[in-house]
């Protein structure tokens, strides 16, 4: 079938490739596979999220990683193109370009970064058109007489609407994957007479899983805090990550008295007063369908309607577990899930006044990286030059909310980050780049509260981000600030924002851990070994270029008291289970992390 691409192409194929579970990774291959081999044939592909199961960096992470890796990523295969980039072996007549990375793929990787354009996701379909596509590929759900564009609606559904229009010119090819669930509607499904080329797998590859991680104190903070701002009878998007998975527990949560128990405990101020149980429900605007919003949806807290859905979403690339539940759930239900082109989810343009009277308190809950003290937010690149994953639709989010009346978006980031043993925080005087420039600041959320900049002056912006970032790094903040004659010299943090510590978080949290705010809210892959040594193989990575911490860990094996699952979780790791005076220095680390990471050890107020 590769051949007969080629062939109909004229030997030069413009490949317009979905992002994330999309990709007909068998035909795909098979293109590429051919160009490397054949120098004249052209193979150009645009693209995002190239999905790559990982590689393991250190020795650790291969004994964690490799006996797990197809129960936790599923049996993916890998991507031609992709390993040919890994590799520095590209062919030059084949070119790749993508607008959206993979979180932190491609940090350090010469061609990824060349190649990488950076556009929003509304507008990736133009800079698509602008190539001239050909040839589009895509994995497909097969139904009785119908194809289904299933998890990637995104792009193709309007590429496939515009061909029909006479726009554009391009052979449609298929891969049919029964494992993809078959999702209903009009934008969803095409007629099998749309694609020139079909192929059908006698065995179709296991669809890629992305692993839930589990979620932090922090983490939770930050969705008790937007939970006070989310409207009944109002409009929800989230993110992917744990802080979704956090503000999605914490909406479920808002439908009993227990969520009022842990705001009274409180340590640091709240904001926001839309706490009550929900009555007429929310409804769902989102380019990702993850699994929080659909717990969410089978919970029937998102069940207001618009146009028979109470879900429109653009694309999906989850966990094995919603996959099978948008397979098993019954058809009728399934349907009020309504994926739809990101012209749509991401954008007022086209029947505006339609989806303004839908998207009415509008909450779009996005997370960043770091946060500048005068509003700016970089969420998409580690340094000036290197993309970590790409904007996506967060500026479209932003540029919704300010447009809707009553919109609101919600940025959320933890206060700090600590990296090779250092600790610093994501509330900066300046940042290097800028994804949301602060004329469009809203709000932002941190574990220890929210600031709502919308309207405010750089001097209340500054305050307000001071006062939810770390004490650790208040008084340098507000040095930097007043050195720039943007505050008084008077200022001075208020007293209720002077103890923004990890240690007084995890005493607010701790005893609700076990039962409400759970490691995995909505279940995980990793088994109870596995979840044992998340937070050991954690503090062991930011110990690993400290040798003050890795001493610690090490003195820890010796003083203190046995993991009640240590010989297990050893033994997981390829180690001895009991220790010996001889055993590597590796694992009397991770003996003592283990140690420092057991249930008795939190720390205390």
């Amino acid at each position: 079938m590769a051949r007969a691409i080629f062939e109909k192409a004229g030997g030069h194929v413009r490949l317009a490739l979905p992002l994330g579970l999309g990709k007909p990774v068998t035909l795909v291959n098979a293109l590429t596979r051919l160009a490397a081999k054949d120098s004249t044939l052209s193979l150009s592909i645009f693209t995002a999220l190239t999905l790559r199961r990982p590689d393991p960096g250190t020795e650790m992470e291969r004994r964690f990683l490799e006996p797990a890796m197809d129960r936790l990523f599923g049996a993916y295969p890998e991507l031609e193109y992709a390993k040919l980039i890994a590799d520095d072996a590209l062919p030059e007549n084949i070119t790749v370009s993508e607008f959206f990375f993979q979180a932190g793929t491609w940090i350090g990787n010469g061609y990824a970064q060349r190649h990488y354009i950076a556009a929003n996701y509304t507008h990736a379909r133009d800079v698509l058109i602008a190539q001239k596509p050909n040839v589009l590929c895509q994995l497909v759900s097969p139904g009785t007489d119908r194809f289904s564009l299933s998890c990637n609606t995104d792009i193709s559904a309007d590429l496939f609407d515009m061909r029909e229009r006479g726009e554009m010119d391009f052979m449609a090819v298929g891969e049919t994957n029964a494992h993809l669930p078959y999702m209903p509607g009009p934008d969803a499904e095409v007629d099998r007479s749309a694609f020139e080329m079909m192929l059908t797998p006698d065995t179709p590859f296991d669809l890629f899983s992305a692993v839930r991680r589990p979620v932090s104190d922090a983490q939770y903070a930050i969705g008790l805090h937007v939970a006070r701002r989310i409207r009944d009878g109002g409009t929800l998007q989230i993110g992917i990550g744990a802080i979704g998975d956090a503000v999605a527990q914490a909406l479920l949560l808002r439908e009993s008295a227990a969520l009022d128990r842990i705001w009274a405990d409180a340590p640091f101020p709240l904001s926001g007063d839309d706490t009550a149980p929900f009555e007429t429900g929310l409804y769902g605007v989102t380019e990702m369908l993850v699994g929080g919003m659909l717990s969410l949806f089978e919970a029937g807290i998102l069940r207001r309607e618009v146009d028979g859905a109470a879900i429109h979403a653009g694309f999906f690339v989850e966990a094995r577990d919603v996959y099978r539940r948008l397979r098993e759930m019954p058809e009728a239900q399934r349907a009020k899930i309504a994926m739809k082109p990101v012209s749509f989810t991401n954008a007022l343009y086209g029947d505006e006044d339609a989806k303004r009277a839908a998207r009415q308190h509008a909450r779009f809950v996005n997370g960043g990286m770091q946060v500048s003290l005068l509003g700016d937010a970089m969420s998409d690149s580690a340094k000036p030059g290197q993309v970590v994953s790409g904007v996506g639709g967060q500026f479209n989010f932003f540029e919704q909310a300010f447009a809707l009346r009553d919109g609101r978006a919600i940025l959320t980031l933890p206060a700090t980050r600590t990296k090779n043993g250092e600790t610093g925080s994501n509330i900066v005087w300046q940042l290097p780049v800028t994804t949301v420039p602060r004329h469009m600041r809203d709000v932002v959320v941190t574990e220890y509260g929210a600031a709502d900049l919308r309207g405010q002056t750089d001097e209340e912006v500054i305050k307000r981000l001071i006062c939810i970032a770390d004490s650790r790094f208040q008084g340098d903040l507000l040095q930097e600030a007043r050195k720039a004659g943007k505050i008084p010299r008077d200022w001075d943090v208020p007293q209720a924002h002077r103890r923004n510590t990890p240690e007084r978080l995890s005493a607010w949290l701790s005893p609700y851990r076990e039962t409400l705010l759970p490691d995995f809210p909505f279940g995980t892959d990793f088994n109870e070994i596995e979840q044992t040594l998340l937070p050991a193989l954690s503090r062991l990575g930011n110990a690993a270029s400290d040798k003050r911490a890795l001493v610690g860990l090490i003195w820890a094996s010796i003083a203190r008291k046995p993991h009640p699952e240590e010989g297990a979780a050893m033994d997981r790791m390829g180690y001895a289970a009991a220790s010996t005076l001889m055993e590597p220095m590796q694992a009397r680390a991770l003996r003592g992390a283990l140690r420092l990471s057991a249930p008795d050890r939190r720390p205390e107020a």
